[in-house]
């Protein structure tokens, strides 16, 4: 059978796609390596702009995301500081006339809300699918999978590849670099309640992040991987005290009381960039993950994702049948991503490259920047929206 469209992959971009397309009468089937019912992650967290939930109230899903208890907490301001530096920067809701910044959302409850309402719209979904090659000729695209040590294959008109890194595609290179960094993540609870404000704290060492979820924070550490293994060992108290120290006058400003009183699910993974240089292809389309993985500093990579998939899911509606998948159509829509993309990677690079850089002569111009930042109201609108909603 030919198919219209085969997503590899349903997790929240894959599945994203396929909801946008539900109420066409496209042939629109979806890998999954999941086994069904299986959420396939432990339950992280997700750093969702206000744009994003804008898309997901499209999709028909973002009140049932919000119904889920404790899923959800609204990201009502940022606070931007450096350590040792004079500049601070205070981003809030109420300047931008929207609800929230952002949103720290469970995956577990996104992925499962996504899940069902697949089903309900009918939408096919093949479980327990481990796709091995993609490739493609003028005519049509073609899918090696295997399942229970069986290998089967799919024909599609477009494949759009929202999982595997890019791995599966032949000829879309990928670059990385290695920031030679880890992020410590885990989860603390501060003496007092955190009222939807979300910290971003640049020190010598890397960037930090303290985001709202629940009744605590989640917590983003960038350092070595050396400290990274000793921080995620330390006793719990030795480490809050760390973690107090570097936030220092941000979480708590009383100096004799500590700002935190528990921390939980200490982790540690690499940090890279790795993007590929074209997202488009012979019939194929790479989204999210497979497009870009990005450092989280700023909240961006999941975002572009869930605009990708949006997006995608735009042009095909547009598109006539018989020139799903075309050059192109592709092209226009690899033309219409590009601005946001390029500046989701140049913006959160580039913040690395000015303030992950532990260089005593850049403090002075670092605390300009963010006391200009704070002090100008274009600038922080402009920046803000561009956090809110990507390039337009």
């Amino acid at each position: 059978m030919l198919h219209d469209l085969v997503i590899v992959g349903a997790g929240p971009v894959g599945a994203a796609t396929a909801l946008g397309l539900a109420d066409s009468e496209l042939s629109v089937l979806t890998l999954d390596a999941r086994a069904e019912g299986a959420i396939g992650r432990s339950d992280r967290s997700l750093a969702l702009s206000h744009g994003s939930r804008l898309i997901l109230e499209r999709l028909g899903i973002w009140g049932e995301v919000a119904a889920v208890r404790d899923a959800v907490t609204p990201i009502r301001a940022i606070d931007i500081s450096e350590r040792g530096g004079f500049g601070h920067a205070r981003l809030e809701a109420d300047e931008q006339g929207v609800p929230a910044l952002g949103y720290v959302v469970s995956y577990r409850a996104l992925q499962a809300v996504l899940d069902a309402a697949l089903a309900r719209a009918g939408r096919s979904v093949v479980h327990g699918v481990n796709a091995t090659r993609i490739d493609a000729t003028a005519a049509f695209a073609r899918i090696e999978a295997e399942r229970d040590g069986e290998c089967i294959e799919y024909t599609s008109r477009l494949v759009a590849v929202a999982d595997g890194g890019g791995r599966l595609v032949p000829g879309l290179a990928r670059r990385h670099h290695d920031y030679g960094q880890v992020a410590l993540v885990g989860r603390v609870w501060p003496r007092e309640a955190h009222s939807g404000l979300a910290f971003e704290r640049f020190t010598p060492g890397g960037p930090m992040a303290l985001l709202p979820e629940g009744d605590h924070y989640g917590f983003v550490w960038t350092t070595t991987p050396t400290e990274g293994e000793t921080l995620r060992s330390l006793p719990d108290g030795e480490f809050l005290r760390a973690l107090d120290e570097r936030f220092a006058g941000c979480v708590d400003r009383r100096a004799s009381a500590p700002a935190f009183l528990r921390v939980e699910d200490r982790r540690v993974f690499p940090l890279a960039l790795e993007f590929a240089g074209r997202i488009v292809g012979e019939r194929i389309a790479l989204m999210g993950n497979a497009a870009q993985a990005l450092h989280p500093i700023a909240g961006q990579g999941f975002n572009l994702g869930v605009r990708d998939a949006y997006e995608l899911a735009r042009e095909l509606l547009a598109t006539p049948r018989d020139e799903i998948g075309s050059r192109d159509r592709l092209a226009r829509y690899a033309r219409r991503r590009q601005p946001d993309r390029i500046a989701g990677i140049a913006f959160t690079h580039g913040l690395l490259q000015i303030f992950g850089v532990d260089a005593s002569w850049l403090r002075w111009p670092r605390g300009l920047a963010l006391t200009l930042l704070d002090a100008l109201p274009t600038a922080k609108r402009m920046f803000t929206r561009t956090m809110l909603f990507g390039v337009r």
